[in-house]
């Protein structure tokens, strides 16, 4: 992907400037003459081909009449090049890198609020599902197979469940408990280890219906505590902490979590999955 990144992140941000020229009801042209900036500038900012300054978005705030939406600019341009980590450079380092990451930003949350829609997330894997994920990511990326390492830096983070004072709340969509990886060895041992885990006194746990009503367009993102939040695309992964963007993270948790079932409900769904895999030691 190279840069392709940061590019999308320039772009959305450019694009959030033009909301703000175009709600002035000014030109591009007209705000550049008012800028005293070439007639461009407006247009490569706007497209993303180009990143403004402070400065740029201080003026564009002014003459939009727009100052109160500067604090917030500003902490989003300070992030678009910083927020986006491109999957090669992972590969890179290796995966192993990417999981010791995660256990230093997990270690300094007290509350972790992680929604997964299609798989597992990493907190609640057996080593088998785990090996079998990182296997299909490496293999997908290229770069350094590091799969050992890997593994067992993604299970030293799953320490936050026994120790310390954090709160892992996981809502999993139904479909997570149906799409193979491995085979159903992997998966029967991996839904047998979910009906083990709901009872950790730190890990609550729900189950979104496979018939629930559809929200919003939703990937996979983990909220660390209220000052973070963290997507991972195809091609990078993302880091959130613009207060706005926060804001409809918060948002759809809330109705995720208010689409959710927990306890013995949960649990009917997780055994009913377990059963179309085979025998269960956990009835």
């Amino acid at each position: 992907m190279g840069t392709s990144g940061v590019e999308q992140a320039r772009a959305a941000f450019g694009a959030r400037l033009r909301e703000i020229r175009k709600a002035a009801q000014l030109t591009g042209v007209q705000l550049a003459t008012a800028a005293g900036w070439h007639s461009a500038k407006v247009s490569r900012i706007e497209h993303g081909k180009q990143t403004p300054s402070d400065s740029d978005i201080a003026i564009w705030c002014r003459l939009c009449d727009a100052e109160l939406l500067l604090p917030d600019l500003r902490a989003a341009l300070a992030n678009v090049d910083a927020l986006w980590q491109e999957w090669r450079r992972v590969a890179a380092t290796g995966h192993a890198h990417q999981q010791r990451r995660r256990v230093e930003l997990e270690a300094r949350a007290k509350t972790i609020r992680n929604y997964e829609p299609a798989a597992i997330p990493g907190l609640l894997q057996t080593e088998p599902y785990a090996r079998a994920i990182l296997s299909t990511c490496i293999d997908f990326v290229g770069g350094v197979d590091d799969i050992d390492r890997a593994v067992q830096a993604r299970l030293a983070r799953q320490q936050i469940l026994h120790h310390g004072i954090h709160r892992v709340t996981v809502l999993l969509g139904e479909q997570a408990l149906y799409t193979t990886v491995g085979d159903d060895q992997v998966m029967r041992t991996q839904l047998e280890h979910l009906l083990g885990v709901m009872a950790l006194p730190r890990l609550s746990l729900g189950i979104i219906a496979r018939t629930a009503h559809f929200i919003y367009t939703t990937t996979c993102f983990v909220l660390l505590d209220t000052r973070m939040a963290e997507i991972e695309t195809i091609s990078a992964g993302l880091t959130i902490t613009q207060p706005r963007e926060l804001a409809y993270y918060e948002k759809t948790w809330s109705r995720l979590h208010q689409q959710a079932s927990y306890g013995s409900q949960a649990r009917a769904l997780i055994t009913a999955a377990l059963e179309q895999r085979g025998t269960s030691h956990l009835q």
